[in-house]
């Protein structure tokens, strides 16, 4: 691929990137004590989407084990007061 053709591919490909998500509908978590905790700490890293694709298969225990590897595995800098109202949050809401 010549160094125009290659250009052209990258812009064009970014464009249509960018068309997709600007068409995304933004989340709105349900309403509930802890709602805030979330709000604040689990965007710094991911969408909301991730918890709504998630709900169908995690229970209180599910939820834990997520909220646990988002801090000791990616580095999340999550207090372990926020960690349990995150959790329990996420388990009221959208736990199975």
């Amino acid at each position: 691929m010549t160094n125009l053709a290659g250009w052209i591919f990258r812009v064009t490909w970014l464009l249509a990137a960018g068309a997709a998500v600007a068409g995304e509908d933004a989340i709105e978590l349900k309403a509930g004590a802890g709602r805030e905790l979330v709000q604040a700490n689990c965007v710094a890293c991911h969408s909301l989407d991730y918890i709504q694709m998630n709900s169908p298969f995690l229970d209180r225990k599910g939820w834990e084990g997520s909220v646990n590897k988002m801090i000791k595995v990616m580095g999340a800098p999550i207090t372990e007061a926020d960690a349990k109202g995150i959790a329990d949050y996420l388990s009221a809401n959208y736990g199975k």
